[in-house]
């Protein structure tokens, strides 16, 4: 008779891994993270994803890792990889999904370093998809939708997709948040989304430099009173969006120049 005791195994292909503390991350689906972009030691926004990791954390967990903690690890890690990397800080329970053992529990934290990146030259041409995440508040793990709309709007012939909410809004793409330029303002979609820490950067920079911008709900039909659309997240401040359906966008350059700009004033800090 087979010892009951099991120990946890993992297999790839049918080749028993080594164990491993990170073994448990294959299974870790209740987990959120920030990503991140390190250029000569130092990271812009690190306030913003401070935030986002101990807001989160204490929403899915009950607990968080505090700042200090936190910084060190990220310290530790550019001082084991490089200056220049991309750099994403996951925090998940040690007991992963499917136990009220999560709740309730300071979360593990995992740092990973890969190489830099400054996301795609663009322009873009976007597809609609009707989408919603769940608790999109939060930067969470194991959103199979993301990628499979993405794998959608390719095969339509599109560079990827931007999502609609029940209520026919605007809301944000696969891994972007949008912004768009009616040739006065930077207008941002009100609707359920995860506020990117990039998107938030880019708003306080605007109003320190006094450009006018706006909050607004959003829908197809207003596409069209736009000229100037753009996505971002951690990689880029702005990659021009050329169209959207049948929508196109003569000034996107303006729009991606401006954000470009807005974003080198914001200050990079060694963590």
């Amino acid at each position: 008779m087979k010892n009951q005791d099991v120990v946890q195994q993992v297999f790839i292909n049918g080749r028993r891994q080594p164990n491993s503390e990170t073994n448990p991350l294959v299974f870790a689906g209740f987990a959120h993270f920030s990503a991140m972009q390190v250029r000569n030691g130092k990271v812009k926004g690190v306030d913003l994803h401070l935030e986002r990791l101990r807001l989160a954390s204490l929403t899915l967990f009950g607990k968080s890792v505090s700042d200090a903690q936190l910084l060190s690890y990220i310290r530790e890690a550019i001082a084991n990889s490089s200056d220049d990397c991309s750099l994403s800080v996951t925090l998940y329970s040690a007991h992963g999904e499917f136990t009220t053992r999560s709740m309730n529990t300071h979360p593990n934290v995992l740092v990973n370093t890969s190489a830099p990146s400054n996301g795609p030259q663009g322009p873009l041409r976007l597809t609609t998809i009707p989408h919603e995440r769940h608790l999109p508040e939060i930067k969470h793990v194991g959103e199979i939708g993301k990628t499979y709309y993405l794998h959608q709007a390719k095969s339509l012939g599109f560079d990827d997709a931007l999502f609609i909410d029940k209520q026919g809004r605007i809301s944000e793409g696969t891994i972007w948040n949008v912004a768009f330029w009616d040739g006065n303002h930077v207008i941002w979609p009100s609707a359920a989304m995860l506020k990117g820490t990039m998107m938030s950067m880019l708003q306080r920079q605007l109003t320190k430099l006094n450009v006018p911008q706006r909050t607004t709900q959003l829908t197809l039909d207003e596409l069209s009173s736009f000229t100037g659309a753009v996505v971002m997240n951690s990689w880029t401040p702005a990659v021009s969006v050329k169209g959207i359906d049948s929508e196109s966008f003569e000034q996107s350059d303006t729009l991606k120049n401006m954000l470009h700009r807005a974003y080198e004033t914001e200050m990079a800090k060694a963590v």
